[in-house]
């Protein structure tokens, strides 16, 4: 096992490796607790199909409905204006560059929205699409290149990948100051580490603050719960509420009574991907709740068949919540608003 020793060892002189769970496991074999990568079991949230009745009061709760669409448009307008000020003062413009493996419909759909809108940014952006049954090597090599393209600032790579590959492997192939997803393990550490400043925050979570302070939401102080505890949304949520200063609890699928610990929560930040999930009575009169959830669930009477819920019962959290996003309308549009502002400030770093 000397070159275990000699991996770990290198560890602290050079970029970061890759160890398997067995030489993680020998590396601690002191101690009982097991690999953490041995504790990474599947989310499987079986929704309630008898949930309890909802709370009555005394007072039904006004319930303000903040407009993600209205917020990202604001964004969205002072990005363009950016945008046309460098390309001024450089020459040059920022540059994203998407990739794109298989044929998933709804992966296809957000690269889409997510091209159109560089378009009306005036931010080029570059498409790569491959087949489902792609090899990691290609991906890297696709990948390589656009970390090479100086016309490239912001590189992301359209999530869920096939089953096949290896997505942090992937993902760790994306240079970091062009990260613009915020996926990269540095830049999660350091959003994870009091006093220091990470590169780029996802864009999903991102979003989610954002639209809080500009609803006049006080973070600071204010009990919240994360629904979710997944690498893109749920983890970096909970560390962004956490570095604004709010007691974070996060629930997920092996959580017991995430009702009553949902009940707690001043801010409720629903990311479990779960249509439905979270009823009225799961919820504070007053409560903040900001919906990430977008799942299409079957409607004869709609144009395509179908409708989109969120991960929160929309109905019955009216006249309990003091405010909530719609789905749509609400979280969607400011993700593709934030991922246009990081691939501007990335761009940022290198002409300004």
């Amino acid at each position: 096992m000397l070159l275990v020793a000699r991996k770990a060892l290198a560890a602290g002189h050079s970029k970061a490796i890759r160890l398997t769970t067995r030489e993680v496991h020998y590396l601690s074999s002191i101690l009982v607790s097991p690999p953490l990568v041995s504790l990474d079991l599947p989310e499987n949230w079986i929704p309630y199909s008898d949930p309890p009745p909802l709370a009555s009061f005394e007072t039904e709760q006004k319930t303000v409905v903040i407009d993600g669409k209205v917020i990202a448009e604001e964004i969205r307008t002072k990005i363009i204006s950016e945008v046309g000020k460098m390309k001024k003062a450089v020459g040059k413009v920022p540059g994203l560059a998407v990739v794109l493996v298989g044929q998933q419909r709804d992966s296809q759909t957000y690269v889409r929205n997510k091209i159109k809108a560089c378009e009306e940014a005036g931010i080029k952006s570059v498409l790569a699409e491959l087949p489902e049954d792609c090899s990691e090597s290609h991906i890297i090599s696709v990948l390589k290149k656009f970390n090479e393209d100086t016309s490239i600032h912001g590189v992301l790579v359209q999530l869920p990948l096939p089953q096949h590959l290896d997505e942090s492997k992937i993902l760790n192939m994306v240079r970091l100051e062009k990260d613009v997803d915020g996926f990269h393990p540095l830049n999660m550490g350091n959003l994870a580490m009091r006093g220091r400043e990470p590169l780029f925050v996802s864009c999903t979570p991102k979003g989610c603050v954002e639209l809080l302070i500009r609803a006049g939401v006080e973070i600071a102080g204010k009990t919240a719960v994360v629904i979710g505890r997944s690498n893109i949304v749920g983890l970096p949520m909970s560390l962004l509420l956490q570095r604004h200063d709010a007691t974070v609890s996060t629930v997920h699928a092996f959580t017991k009574d995430p009702e009553h610990i949902t009940r707690k929560a001043d801010i409720v930040i629903a990311a479990a991907g779960i249509p439905n999930l979270v009823r009225g009575s799961w919820l504070k009169p007053g409560a903040v709740v900001i919906d990430v959830g977008t799942c299409p669930v079957e409607d004869s009477g709609c144009e395509f068949g179908y409708r989109l819920v969120g991960d929160v019962c929309y109905e019955e959290a009216l006249g309990v919540a003091s405010a909530i996003t719609p789905v749509p309308g609400g979280v969607g549009p400011m993700t593709i608003a934030m991922l246009l502002c990081n691939t501007l400030d990335a761009a940022k770093r290198i002409f300004l």
